[in-house]
């Protein structure tokens, strides 16, 4: 029986691919690989993108395409078994990366292309490619010693397997937490759906009551409406020391994460010393937009300045609440969410419990494709999963996207629901990319292919009968952003893989179209006909939008201050702050905390051991991102807001962003994409305005 994870003519063929099928076809790729490799290092004759960039890309695609496969499952569906595959797996996965990007034969070979009669007549996109070629190449050791090389090499895959293992602590960690409640007055003010979910888990268990667990659709809901504060207390220091020392699901030890970051921190400072940088951040920003590590700390604490003075009056507006209405005089941290909801609720009359119930998943999707269909003058259309399309779970879907002519142009999965062998939060993925079949006789054009991921809430059963997953509006938001990732990755016209979609993309630029998405989230145009509430039918009426429209910047400064806090956090770890010094990654994020935030969490609160944007997710030095991005995207989004005569829904101008944004993917840099879709350099004004800052 053939190897369905050699299978690159269809797509992943998940319901054939089993555990043992993994190591054999991994190291049959590294093999395939090696060898054609090897042949195009050793070509006496001049290097041309034919002779060898192609062929480099050619094998290397169907390794990324059969190990992807690999993460995904890894990533949605962990278990045990396949865990220990995946990280036997990883090393030699690393190793073979790391073995190119310090090869001297191939970066002379690409500096031979770089110098060559062939580069000038070479598309942008190509020439594109090349640049980022010879950057990483720098950036991977090529220019190393061969004894630094061997140290490099070692670092690389320490930190890979370091990154792996912080993931697999914060899963178990997370997972491993159950909470009972057999009382009804204990979960008194938790909503009924909440409370139907979690009956129902505990029924899977075996037992009787309510079983809450750390996952976001447990958790979050108990912490903004769960009455009990006791019971609020208990979940917040459970999630609040998750994978760390003090968890007290983790009496050996095991899933701290503290011993790993501290280990992380020191391999990445050692890495770059060795390629001749300061720090660790200067390594990161490398290939983004932003110049410096100072830059991005002017920027963010700019951006503090600004926002500091809203989140003040923020924070006192909730102390003042609290002790004036529900009888806190002192607010904890458990409290916070629970108090926010119940001034919100009392400022502008609804809950978001109330606007849930206007957000069930199949009118949410709909909604949200007719809007890209408007912007864009595509069509997307499900696929029947059960005939056409294997998938890992029943519960992932799957959807073609075609032009106005009926061609295909991309194709991805969705995956909704949180369950306990997935991890959390919200990220896209690419299954396949775009690139034009140059050995095919069609020179015919590969479909795009992406994962998009969520962790919501599922279905469930109400007095025996099935509904839909109920979306809060946050939740939109998040699928919405998702979805922006998706596009960039499958509306490019881009040709080549190395510049295709996301690929290339710096990634301080990246969010840009996840965060231009979520503004559609705020127009009443688009809201209107995506809502229909549960048990009336009724959409969402106009008076409750006005309310959560009136709402949206609710605690804006503190939500600004807060994000503020973690990208400081990380560019200090990553720039001034030393390993091996007397200063503990603890006491760093508290000075950070001294310096912009409004709120600083109990001493037990080990937040860092749960950052795993920075040591598991590919943000370290980075995490900045989120907001340098929104400015692009707040920006951006006021084009459509200023050619909005007939609605921001705007045809012309979703053809514009869609030409000069998405689909030009990384050939070339993101700062030209957005000039040449908005006409000049990106401004501030727009993210205040948006974020309701703008100073008159």
């Amino acid at each position: 029986m053939s190897n369905p994870l050699l299978n690159f003519s269809s797509l992943p063929l998940f319901a054939e691919i089993k555990n043992e099928h993994i190591t054999p076809a991994v190291e049959a790729l590294l093999d395939e690989n090696r060898t054609i490799i090897e042949k195009i290092r050793n070509n006496d004759e001049t290097p041309t993108w034919q002779t060898f960039v192609q062929p480099m890309v050619d094998a290397t695609e169907r390794l990324s395409r059969a190990w992807g496969q690999v993460s995904h499952l890894n990533a949605v569906m962990n278990s045990p078994e396949l865990r220990e595959i995946y990280n036997a797996n990883l090393p030699h996965i690393t190793q073979f990366y790391a073995e190119i990007s310090q090869d001297q034969q191939l970066f002379e070979r690409f500096k031979q292309l770089r110098n060559s009669v062939e580069f000038e007549g070479l598309s942008a996109a190509r020439k594109k490619i090349i640049e980022n070629e010879l950057r990483d190449f720098r950036l991977g050791g090529a220019e190393l010693s061969a004894d630094k090389k061997q140290r490099f090499l070692k670092i690389q895959e320490s930190l890979s397997k370091l990154s792996s293992t912080f993931s697999d602590n914060l899963l178990d960690a997370t997972n491993h937490f159950t909470l009972l409640i057999n009382h009804a007055e204990e979960v008194a003010g938790i909503p009924s759906d909440v409370l139907q979910t979690a009956k129902e888990l505990a029924e899977k268990d075996g037992k009787t009551g309510w079983q809450f667990t750390l996952h976001m659709p447990s958790y979050l809901p108990v912490m903004q409406y769960a009455d009990n504060r006791r019971l609020r207390e208990q979940m917040y220091h459970a999630f609040a020391t998750r994978a760390s020392e003090i968890d007290s699901q983790n009496g050996s030890g095991d899933w701290d994460n503290m011993p790993l970051i501290n280990e992380i921190l020191e391999l990445r400072q050692e890495a770059a010393e060795m390629l001749g940088y300061n720090n660790y951040a200067e390594v990161s920003l490398a290939p983004k937009m932003a110049d410096s590590p100072q830059q991005v700390l002017d920027f963010l604490n700019e951006l503090a300045g600004k926002a500091k003075p809203f989140a003040e009056k923020d924070l006192q507006e909730l102390k003042r609440f609290a002790a004036e209405t529900l009888d806190l005089p002192e607010l904890a941290a458990w409290d916070l969410a629970y108090v926010s909801e119940k001034l919100r609720q009392q400022q502008y009359s609804f809950s978001d419990q109330e606007v849930k119930q206007y957000f069930p998943e199949d009118k949410v999707l709909p909604g949200m494709f007719k809007l890209v269909e408007n912007l864009y003058g595509i069509s997307i259309t499900p696929v029947d999963t059960s005939k056409e399309v294997q998938c890992w779970h029943p519960d992932v879907k799957f959807f073609d996207i075609k032009d106005a002519n009926g061609q295909l142009i991309g194709q991805f999965y969705l995956d909704l629901y949180a369950r306990a062998a997935k991890r959390g939060g919200g990220w896209m993925d690419d299954a396949i990319t775009r690139r034009r079949l140059e050995k095919i006789a069609d020179n015919s054009i590969q479909t795009p292919v992406a994962y998009l991921t969520c962790n919501f809430s599922g279905p469930v059963n109400v007095d025996g009968k099935p509904r839909p997953a109920l979306f809060t509006h946050n939740e939109v938001i998040v699928l919405f952003h998702e979805f922006g990732h998706g596009l960039h990755h499958l509306m490019t016209q881009v040709d080549d893989l190395g510049v295709s979609g996301i690929n290339g993309v710096e990634w301080d630029a990246v969010e840009l179209p996840s965060q231009f998405m979520e503004n559609f989230c705020w127009e009443w145009d688009v809201v209107q006909g995506m809502t229909q509430h549960i048990e009336t039918g009724e959409s969402l009426p106009k008076a409750l939008f006005d309310k959560m429209l009136a709402a949206k910047n609710f605690q804006s400064g503190m939500q600004m201050l807060r994000q503020i806090e973690f990208s400081l956090f990380d560019m200090r770890l990553h720039f001034d702050f030393s390993p091996h010094g007397d200063q503990t990654v603890l006491q760093l994020l508290n000075e950070v905390r001294e310096a912009v935030a409004v709120v600083t969490p109990p001493a037990f609160n080990r937040f860092p051991n749960s950052f795993a944007h920075i040591f598991a997710g590919g943000y370290a030095a980075g995490y900045y991102s989120y907001k340098w991005a929104e400015v692009l995207s707040a920006d951006a989004y006021s084009m459509f807001e200023e050619t909005a005569a007939d609605g921001v829904v705007n045809a012309a101008t979703g053809a514009r962003f869609l030409a000069e944004v998405l689909a030009k993917g990384g050939s070339r840099s993101a700062l030209e994409s957005f000039v040449a879709f908005r006409g000049r350099e990106p401004e501030l004004e727009a993210l205040l305005k948006h974020n309701g800052m703008a100073v008159c």
